[in-house]
């Protein structure tokens, strides 16, 4: 090994230790007590030889959060895979908002602390996909390591395509309006997302449901209620069937066909007598012409 391999493999080395002492105080203490003075006391160097290898504290803060976002491209790489689009877009939702609890301070430091560390890879690549359209698409090939350099240069940047190509397919598919702006709707459907995971870090009386069921809620609202879901909890869907039909007014309209099936056969009887009636009423109608006539 030469001199020069071995400085350089000692300056990643220390680097490295660098960024596992700043990632240790975040998740300890947060991104506010991220300090170079204490990053330089828990590796034992001054706080000079830091800034040998990063200019600033934002700079480590940066690194970080390349970091987070590689791990969140693992997670959503194995689902590029599905082939429904809208399964896949339903299995990605479920998969962000688990990383966000599974790495809260990596979550919060990423989306939550400083714009510019959010809008460096996300904001650049909703504007790059709109402005290119469907030219730039991602497959599910390219997602999991195609020829798509770009996207893959960046773990933000990729992860947020392999949502955007979901999101493309759909409409592909006709599962959106073809006047669908796809770079908007990737902006709602993950502002939906991270709203989630935010109020589940910072609000304590969130939610007052399983999150599993909030999340799938969000996501059946967004993509529709698909088969599996439906043939996954049918106890569910006769609860909740037989619960609306306890609660339904006496005054209410006629019942459905499929509610007419269920109800006792005694009820059909019971409309012959008023039929009857209704027939025998214009029989006294001749006796009161003959009084009238003898008077």
């Amino acid at each position: 090994m030469g001199i020069a391999e071995r400085k350089n493999r000692q300056k990643q080395a220390l680097r490295e230790r660098i960024l596992d002492a700043a990632r240790r105080i975040v998740m300890r203490e947060g991104f506010a007590a991220l300090s170079m003075r204490k990053i330089a006391d828990a590796i034992e160097y001054s706080p000079a030889t830091l800034y040998l290898h990063f200019a600033s504290r934002d700079e480590i803060a940066q690194a970080l959060c390349a970091e987070g976002y590689a791990q969140l491209l693992e997670t959503f790489v194995p689902l590029a895979g599905i082939a429904d689009p809208a399964e896949r877009l339903k299995a990605l939702g479920r998969a962000y908002v688990a990383f966000g609890v599974a790495h809260p301070e990596t979550y919060r430091l990423i989306f939550m602390e400083d714009p510019s560390y959010t809008g460096a890879a996300l904001g650049g690549a909703l504007k790059g996909r709109a402005a290119a359209g469907e030219d730039m698409a991602v497959t599910p090939a390219d997602a999991a390591g195609g020829d798509s350099a770009e996207p893959e240069d960046d773990p933000g940047e990729a992860a947020l395509h392999i949502m955007i190509s979901a999101l493309e397919e759909l409409k592909a598919a006709g599962g959106l309006p073809a006047s669908t702006d796809v770079a908007v709707w990737a902006e709602a459907f993950w502002a939906t997302l991270h709203g989630i995971v935010a109020l589940n870090l910072t609000c304590p009386v969130f939610p007052t449901a399983p999150l599993d069921t909030v999340v799938g809620v969000a996501l059946d609202t967004w993509l529709g209620v698909s088969d599996a879901t439906l043939n996954n909890a049918p106890s569910q869907r006769i609860a909740t069937t037989a619960g609306t039909r306890k609660k339904k007014p006496s005054g209410a309209s006629a019942e459905s066909p499929a509610e007419q099936d269920n109800e006792p056969a005694t009820q059909t009887p019971a409309r012959k007598p008023a039929q009857a009636a209704t027939a025998k009423v214009p029989t006294p109608a001749p006796t009161s012409r003959r009084k009238l006539t003898r008077a």
